[in-house]
């Protein structure tokens, strides 16, 4: 039977892949993973597209998130889906948390 490990949601386990931006790496398998990110009021991140589907929980904070078809606020208890290969862009208005979960797994994420 496989083990099931719990992991704990800990700042010193984060990586600062930009300026204003810390990841932690929470979950995953070949299909899915779940990943927790903190952002530094004022961060804007890099306008970027990935195939993986992205499920974001705004757990606390306020962000402003851009897309083609737009721009919207979303506050903590909010969640959207962004679909794959969908060009996108976020911003944080105050220091926020966020959980993303990414299908199938981002394998450009795992640490080597």
């Amino acid at each position: 039977m496989p083990e099931i490990k719990v992991i704990p949601s800990n700042p010193a386990a984060m990586s600062a892949p930009e300026p204003g931006l810390q990841r932690q790496i929470m979950s995953f398998s070949p299909s899915m993973m779940l990943v927790r990110h903190t952002m530094t009021k004022g961060w804007v991140g890099t306008r970027h597209r990935h195939p993986h589907e992205q499920m974001v929980y705004v757990i606390s904070g306020h962000i402003t998130f851009q897309y083609p078809g737009g721009t919207f606020d979303a506050r903590g208890g909010d969640c959207f889906l962004v679909p794959s290969n969908m060009e996108h862009q976020a911003s944080a208005h105050e220091d926020c948390e966020i959980l993303d979960i990414f299908t199938p797994c981002r394998e450009d994420y795992i640490p080597s």
